[in-house]
């Protein structure tokens, strides 16, 4: 069935929306208020959709496909392919419009639950952050009164208060008070992160595909969450290599005349579960007492990071076998080849 093409160029309050009239063949390219959007497609025959991957665009997806309509959630990079000359919205809104009817790679569409998992990840890293902010901005001042802690945060949790107290008598009270009250903030930040891993605690107990991928070794709660509701729906990637090259885990190649040269990895698609699961590697790497065969023996011939990467790259691929086949984990299972 040939559908109807059409490209949505979305924005705060003003969308940009383009399509060919099927009476008249004329490109007709418009502006539409936020307000109006579904209006407009609410009444119009089954078609297909495209928008760039941004901000707002997995909820306006959601919502067009409620009225029935087919979506496709591309990537920018292959949208700014068909861009010409200088960027506008009606420029953006053609070459969406021209990219949604090319074989392109799209982003899963995300129920509302999944993208509500990646929110609180996403506000957990920010509390992280802040937190570093706090005890950084603590030894820094502390220093400009020669104190020095050790390194990490328990070298700070053992010095702070006995540095303090030595401190109360030749500094300021105001000072001395602040101090202390940056030093509470740092205590808040550990109670909200905590918080929010419990929550996430409790939906992996109600979510069955965490709990299977949660059984492969270098995977725990934040990676066994983050990558369900990343991955959105495991039949999207053909195989669990387009899954693994999604998430960066793959080299990248340059070639010419015939030959090609694989380089380090690509580093594409989603930074934070790429990091994850080259942590959750680092981790086996270290506590895993009887390691794999092949592991062991690319540990012996390559660099310890590569190693890593290589392992996390086939924690990926497994990760989307047992979701996209519903299996359960296997320590020992041989995976072999279609006849």
């Amino acid at each position: 069935m040939n559908l109807n093409a059409v490209g949505i160029d979305i924005a705060k309050n003003v969308f940009q929306v383009c399509w060919v009239d099927p009476a008249s063949g004329e490109l007709v390219n418009r502006q539409v208020k936020r307000a109006s959007l579904l209006q407009l497609f609410s009444n119009r025959e089954r078609c297909l959709i495209g928008m760039e991957a941004c901000g707002g665009a997995q909820h306006w997806a959601r919502m067009l496909i409620g009225l029935g309509h087919d979506l496709r959630i591309m990537a920018g990079k292959a949208v700014k392919a068909f861009v010409n000359r200088n960027k506008s919205d009606f420029a953006d809104a053609k070459a969406i419009w021209m990219a949604v009817q090319q074989p392109v790679k799209c982003v899963a569409v995300k129920t509302e639950a999944q993208q509500a998992i990646l929110a609180l990840h996403r506000m957990r890293q920010q509390l992280i952050k802040f937190r570093t902010m706090q005890i950084n901005g603590l030894r820094g001042l502390l220093a400009e009164y020669g104190e020095v802690m050790g390194v990490g945060r328990a070298g700070i949790n053992r010095a702070i208060a006995s540095i303090l107290a030595k401190l109360t008598a030749r500094l300021p009270a105001v000072l001395i008070e602040s101090l202390r009250d940056q030093w509470g903030r740092v205590g808040k930040l550990d109670d909200e992160v905590a918080a929010i891993e419990q929550r996430l605690r409790d939906w992996m107990k109600e979510e069955r595909a965490c709990k299977v991928i949660a059984e492969i070794p270098g995977v725990g709660l934040l990676t066994a969450t983050a990558a369900v509701a990343t991955m959105s729906n495991p039949h999207a990637f053909k195989s669990g290599r387009e899954f693994a090259a999604f998430l960066g885990l793959v080299p990248g190649q340059t070639g010419t005349g015939g030959k090609t040269k694989l380089l380090g990895i690509s580093k594409r698609g989603d930074t934070y579960l790429r990091t994850l699961l080259i942590h959750g590697a680092r981790s086996v790497m270290v506590h895993q007492k009887e390691p794999p065969t092949w592991l062991a023996e690319l540990q012996s011939r390559r660099p310890h990071n590569v190693v890593a990467v290589a392992l996390a790259n086939k924690m990926a691929r497994t990760m989307w076998a047992l979701l996209a086949h519903d299996r359960p984990y296997k320590q020992n299972h041989i995976s072999v080849a279609p006849a």
